[in-house]
């Protein structure tokens, strides 16, 4: 059948591998949108500062501490007019209320401060080393107001903060370093524009400067968020340049033991592995695979997911790049996380499954060998629909590429019987991809000279019934499919009777004309 069917529509998704264009032998890049958005909820792009984790006592940090009761009864105008005056006191007290305003948690007047002219001033008074009070109060306004929509941040950025906040990264005060590590963080979270211009102003440096072994572990959770956010965002992907400075402290911060930062240099990672085979090679030749394969059995989820993503995105790169991901051992792994309970865990160990499959034949015998048709045969047939999606095209990219005696073992794990059984659903592109299996199944067959009994096995199997079905399908590319299945293996004559044993988790297949074992 041809290939064309399923992939014309999704060539921006996949990846070819290399081996013969005229085959569905394609890595794919994550498919599912859907994926990266659910965990854009998970990690957020930017967020609110609420409290700082090297500030323990805040009014200790600010003399003209005002209550968060207090800062209900001041006005908008209240604070323009501390702002904007010439008293250090006032000035602070000023600032303070604002970014109090700002730490609500809603109704907060982002709008109200921007358009009281009040940006110019925080800015300025980010390069007041000797007014370290109101300096802090500034930048904590100015990271709170760059926490909300791009418009906000373009505000910030537009008045001349983002040079400000990179001097403050070396100041002597933890807290205002801090700080400005999280207001970096908040612009460069809200796109690949702002996190270029960080790049171009020689952040990546500034930012690195500040890891030691004695930076606390709540300044480098901070830290690891505006690193993860630096490496975020593929239209375009960060400079390579850039990539390569982060990728040591970053390795670095994947060997540490506490799961915040852990989860933010697994996403980092994953997004420095996302694209093509130059940017995964970057990423393999620092040796961190074997930490993420490590950490892909990590007990808290929020670790476990980028560290599989991560893995996934090495995976869909050339077959040296995946069998790194081999022999780290990712295929001792990936069999638990097809069964964890969590059904995007199950879909994305799935999806990396099936690039492994799309290797060669020597990639899907070690597949074989670590015990992955057992599992992936128990997805096609009872996992949730996103997952036996993605069980479906590892099937598929297995029958292309493996070996006739490797696509005999797949069907007698089950998987044939597991995608009839699927022909039912709705999703068009599924039952193409099915059918291209299943293509790629008889075209074993013929090579054993075992097609009459293979289409035995399909007839008995229901599939024939099925196949049949798709010829009255509203999609075209189906009924093509499905017909041409039909015209070329199911057109001449009867079809004889056949029973199906189950033997030791293999199918022998008895005709009752040949009284042979046909096993496949």
């Amino acid at each position: 059948m041809p290939t064309k069917n399923c992939v014309d529509e999704r060539i921006s998704k996949y990846k070819n591998k290399g081996k013969d264009p005229t085959k569905l032998r394609e890595k794919r890049i994550s498919v599912c949108v859907e994926l990266r958005k659910a965990h854009k909820d998970e990690r957020f792009l930017k967020r609110r500062n609420l409290s700082l984790s090297s500030l323990q006592d805040e009014e200790a940090h600010s003399p003209s501490y005002i209550s968060n009761e207090m800062v209900a009864f001041l006005s908008i105008e209240d604070i323009v007019r501390d702002v904007n005056s010439d008293s250090r006191e006032s000035q602070t007290r000023g600032c303070q209320a604002a970014r109090k305003l700002l730490s609500q948690e809603r109704n907060l007047p982002l709008k109200e401060i921007i358009d009281a002219g009040l940006l110019s001033r925080f800015v300025s008074f980010l390069s007041m080393d000797d007014e370290s009070t109101l300096q802090f109060e500034a930048a904590w306004a100015l990271t709170n107001i760059a926490s909300g929509t791009s418009w906000h941040t373009q505000q910030v950025v537009e008045h001349g903060a983002v040079p400000a906040f990179i001097a403050l990264l070396a100041s002597p005060m933890l807290h205002i370093s801090e700080q400005a590590v999280w207001a970096l963080g908040n612009i460069a979270g809200d796109g690949a524009a702002y996190r270029d211009i960080l790049i171009e102003c020689n952040v990546v440096p500034a930012l690195l400067a500040c890891i030691s072994p004695d930076t606390p572990v709540g300044y480098l959770r901070n830290l690891t968020w505006t690193l993860s956010n630096l490496c975020r965002n593929k239209n375009p992907y960060p400079p390579l340049s850039a990539v390569q400075q982060l990728l040591p402290s970053l390795i670095q911060l994947l060997h540490l033991n506490d799961k915040d930062i852990l989860s933010d240099a697994c996403w980092a990672i994953s997004y420095l592995s996302e694209g093509d085979n130059e940017r995964i090679d970057v990423v393999v030749k620092t040796g961190i695979v074997s930490r993420l394969v490590e950490l892909m059995s990590h007990k808290e989820l929020s670790v476990m997911t980028p560290a599989l993503r991560s893995i996934g995105n090495i995976v869909s790169g050339s077959d040296v790049q995946t069998q790194v991901a081999i022999d780290a051992g990712v295929l001792k792994v990936l069999p638990q996380l097809m069964r964890h309970p969590k059904a995007s865990t199950q879909k994305e160990a799935a999806w990396a499954l099936s690039n492994i499959a799309a290797g060669p034949s020597r990639q899907i015998q070690q597949l074989i060998t670590c015990g992955l048709l057992p599992v992936l045969v128990e997805q096609l047939r009872n996992g949730d629909f996103k997952t036996q999606r993605e069980a479906v095209w590892a099937v598929t990219n297995f029958t292309s590429g493996g070996a006739v005696e490797q696509v005999v073992n797949l069907v007698q794990s089950g998987a044939l019987e597991a995608i009839i059984d699927m022909l039912h659903v709705k999703d068009a592109k599924v039952i193409l991809v099915i059918l291209e299996a299943i293509n790629n199944i008889f075209l074993a067959a013929e090579k054993l000279g075992e097609t009459e009994k293979l289409t035995l096995l399909v007839e008995e199997l229901g599939g024939l019934d099925r196949i049949e079905m798709l010829q009255n399908h509203d999609n075209d590319m189906v009924y093509q499919a499905a017909h041409a299945l039909i015209e070329k293996y199911f057109g001449d004559g009867e079809v004889v009777g056949v029973k199906v044993d189950s033997t030791d988790d293999s199918f022998v297949f008895m005709t009752s004309e040949t009284q042979g074992t046909f096993e496949f």
